[in-house]
């Protein structure tokens, strides 16, 4: 029976993230083109839409033009899929298929009006709820001109018209010429792309270049296609924190240190730990981490430098063993693969931390890995920034550490980034009594008033310690900080290690 479709019906793709998108999922009854060149992912995403109206208990039916039923299946027992559900229409090359029992076409000898009366005939016997029509390349190379090739289309979509069926037809772009005569046709287009980067995996992702009747997440969005997962990364859209938030302090648990920050570190802002190689910014984080753990709280710690090994046993080390946190789940430890990473995943592994997990403190060590292992990205300081936004609309405090160029003379940062931080957190090195020590001090402090001075920092097997105010410091924003007073005021006992 022929049904139109209500307003506001929807349908789901089989993918929650994809469906977030498109505001709830695709109008049903309705003819939508997902175009891509080969190897974007046009038949994974095809897939797990007829996949998800076969749980559902729909009809469902998938015709190919260019694939066998082998192949598809092959494809879908990759990801661990069955499509036992769906019912597979080949109509491909007759060289392809000379041991089927079944009827095949050779698409050089025949009409293209043949062909899509072959089409609508199994349609209509199929009467399927879901159905994809994989691709529309076979089609275009038959009708030898876009008038008729459009022509056709418009016949297909006429044809639908009434029906309670929902169609994807998919275009893998290869026959010329292309051009965009289908988005005036369809009523959605779905855009997938893949960008090859110099080093690493290749990036993919999505956009919705059209849905009629229907409010999306305009711009681009990356998705990962990996054994039995098609997972698509939503751009991320901060939303402003609530007014009247009150400020809170956050603790280090070192009261000098907090006295320096002028209080502490507060609740929903960025705080950036800078200085060069050696200089204690992860072991800092590290100390935030442990206050957090001891508050009950849970750190979510995103490493691109190091490997859990090293961190876990420089942190034992020193006194903060973070490793009976993980078993309990106050502290996660999230190791990244920069060269096999798209920005929209790394942002998704943040916000499940926080929205799954209420993670309340994130660091992230480091950013030069982070930025410099994705040079092909031109957006990730706005994608960033966005992302400290949204962490800050959550009530999530933020380090962000950034190692600086340099050990001693001028130190200086690779790029400025203290736009994104509303607190900024200097280390130095500095020699005093023939030995080489560390300083530290907080230039930027935008929610409260803090200390201008100039404290020691010292790591040691008894952890993080930070000394009395040393007033005898000259060029410390210079990076190459000169202490002319004595050793009375230093910290004694054994120097620290990295």
């Amino acid at each position: 029976m022929n049904k139109a479709a209500q307003p506001g019906q929807r349908l789901s793709t089989g993918n929650p993230e994809l469906d977030t998108i498109i505001n709830g999922g695709l109008i049903r009854y309705r003819l939508y083109l997902v175009e891509g060149t080969p190897g974007t992912g046009k038949t994974t995403l095809a897939m797990r839409f007829v996949m998800e109206g076969a749980r559902r208990g729909e009809k469902t039916l998938y015709i190919t033009l260019g694939e066998t039923r082998e192949e598809l299946v092959a494809t879908a027992t990759s990801h661990g899929w069955e499509l036992d559900g769906t019912d597979i229409y080949e109509l491909v090359p007759l060289e392809a298929q000379l041991d089927r029992q079944q009827t095949v076409l050779q698409p050089s000898e025949v009409e293209l009006g043949e062909t899509m009366q072959l089409v609508c005939e199994r349609i209509s016997a199929a009467a399927p709820d879901r159905l994809v029509i994989d691709s529309l390349s076979e089609l275009r190379l038959l009708a030898r001109d876009p008038l008729r090739f459009r022509r056709q289309i418009l016949a297909l979509k006429s044809f639908l018209t009434g029906r309670s069926c929902t169609t994807l037809i998919l275009d893998d772009l290869t026959a010329s010429p292309v051009g965009l005569q289908l988005h005036s046709i369809v009523h959605g287009v779905i855009t997938l792309e893949q960008l090859h980067r110099e080093f690493g995996a290749v990036r993919r992702r999505l956009r919705i270049s059209k849905l009629r009747g229907s409010d999306v997440q305009s711009g681009y969005h990356d998705f990962l296609i990996a054994p039995g997962r098609f997972m698509v990364f939503p751009s991320l859209i901060a939303e402003e924190p609530p007014a009247g938030t009150p400020l809170e302090n956050v603790s280090s648990d070192l009261p000098e240190l907090d006295a320096l920050l002028g209080g502490g570190l507060t609740r929903g802002t960025a705080t950036m730990l800078m200085g060069p190689s050696g200089a204690g910014k992860t072991s800092l984080a590290v100390q935030y981490a442990t206050a957090a753990i001891k508050r009950g709280e849970r750190t979510a710690f995103f490493a691109f430098d190091e490997t859990w090994m090293t961190f876990s046993n420089r942190a034992a080390r020193l006194g903060c063993d973070v490793r009976p946190a993980v078993s309990d789940g106050r502290f996660a430890w999230i190791e990244m693969q920069p060269t096999r990473l798209s920005p929209g995943e790394f942002m998704w592994a943040v916000r499940r931390e926080v929205e799954e997990h209420s993670a309340r403190l994130v660091v992230i060590d480091s950013l030069n890995s982070y930025f410099t292992t994705m040079p092909e990205e031109q957006a990730l300081l706005l994608q960033m920034h966005e992302l400290l936004k949204y962490l800050d609309s959550r009530g999530v405090t933020t380090l962000l550490i950034l190692a600086q160029h340099g050990l001693v003379g001028e130190v200086r940062a690779p790029f400025d980034l203290s736009f994104l931080s509303d607190t900024i957190v200097l280390l130095r090195f500095f020699e005093a009594g023939g030995e080489v020590r560390k300083a530290i001090s907080v230039v930027k402090k935008r929610s409260s008033m803090h200390e201008f001075s100039v404290r020691e920092y010292q790591l040691s097997s008894e952890g993080v310690r930070v000394g009395p105010v040393l007033l005898e410091f000259q060029g410390v924003l210079t990076g190459t900080p000169s202490y002319t007073g004595t050793v009375a005021p230093l910290l004694r006992d054994a120097p620290y290690g990295r």
